[in-house]
């Protein structure tokens, strides 16, 4: 068996072993990692050879700490990144270049549609009717998202809302409330098979799928990096967060939403911030502009959002794709049956 974990902002790590009465044997480690001494990868090989191929990835990570003599230095890798490795080869977890990747970059549709959308696309890919996609989100209308599980009157001010004409509809994942203007954000969906982040936690399988747009911010001069469990900052503040859903289909949906110049005084007035969560919006007063990517940058949105996909398709390839008629015809309907109503939007009052 095979197995492979890039660690987000690190080293490739690599594992190549047998499975014998269910047990790890004929164990080999490598990867273009760093590690002093030389021995220790010796240490590390032995650790876990023996171990049982049904050991959690905690029982993996403790094994090869223990091993490790005295001093040994690992730049670029962890205990933890050789068990996920472990763990992906043992669940025959697949890789970007697996597939054959689409980019959707449509023209604009109702937030509601947007919910919708990501439902339809992620079971199709789950059920095979669709390849493994990337998709940047366009709207032309001020809306909040909220989370699956967010409580509607305790995320939004229906009044304030209202008067700034924001429409309020709530998404599959779990997370935070997006606060979304046409042109202040930039937000992207991955659906994509489970297989690619077999082995990993949750924890491990956001920073895994956000690493190519991690990638695309440093090219543009930002110091982005990933920041546990569901966050992109950088040392001028958080950019933007992530959110996940694992659907039965058999796919991952996996969304992220990026401030590109968002109105921070509207914001803290449609939504129910308190002083705690200032800090965590990058907001020093509600008066100010939250516009990371704007001003680290100073590209507009559209440059930022092309130099996203190149990086993409340079990292996994890619082509161009569309929603088929198909598709928008099962979201129109997901959007009557489902996202447009009370039933679902007060699914937590």
């Amino acid at each position: 068996m095979h197995g492979e974990y890039k660690v987000p902002g690190g080293k490739l790590v690599v594992v190549d072993l047998d499975v014998v009465d269910n047990t790890i044997a004929n164990f080999g480690l490598a990867g273009d990692f760093f590690l002093e001494p030389d021995s220790a990868l010796d240490d590390i090989n032995e650790a876990v050879n023996g171990l049982s191929a049904d050991s959690d990835a905690a029982s993996i990570t403790a094994a090869v700490r223990r091993a490790l003599p005295v001093g040994a230095s690992l730049l670029g890798f962890s205990p933890e990144a050789v068990a996920v490795a472990v763990r992906r080869s043992l669940a025959r977890a697949s890789s970007w270049r697996d597939y054959d990747w689409k980019i959707i970059h449509s023209g604009p549709v109702p937030p509601v549609m947007q919910m919708a959308l990501d439902e339809v696309l992620a079971t199709e890919v789950g059920e095979g009717r669709r390849q493994p996609t990337l998709r940047i989100w366009e709207w032309n209308e001020p809306a909040v998202v909220i989370g699956s599980f967010q409580s509607l009157k305790n995320e939004v001010d229906p009044d304030n809302a209202e008067k700034f004409g924001f429409s309020v509809v709530r998404r599959i994942s779990g997370g935070g409330a997006m606060f979304m203007e046409a042109g202040s954000v930039i937000t992207y969906s991955i659906y994509a098979p489970s297989d690619l982040v077999q082995g990993m936690s949750f924890a491990d399988s956001y920073a895994y799928l956000d690493e190519w747009v991690i990638t695309a911010l440093k090219s543009l001069g930002i110091d982005a990096y990933y920041q546990p469990l569901n966050d992109i900052t950088s040392p001028k503040g958080k950019i933007g967060g992530a959110a996940q859903k694992r659907l039965g289909s058999g796919a991952v949906l996996h969304h992220v939403t990026m401030s590109y110049d968002m109105d921070g005084e509207k914001m803290v007035q449609v939504l129910r911030i308190g002083r705690e969560k200032l800090s965590d919006k990058g907001i020093t007063s509600a008066a100010k502009r939250v516009d990371p990517l704007r001003s680290q940058t100073g590209l507009s949105r559209a440059e930022i959002i092309e130099r996203m996909k190149a990086t993409f398709v340079g990292l996994y390839g890619a082509t161009s794709g569309d929603i088929t008629a198909e598709e928008y015809a099962k979201a129109t309907e997901l959007v009557t049956t489902k996202f447009s109503t009370d039933a679902w939007l007060t699914r937590v009052p």
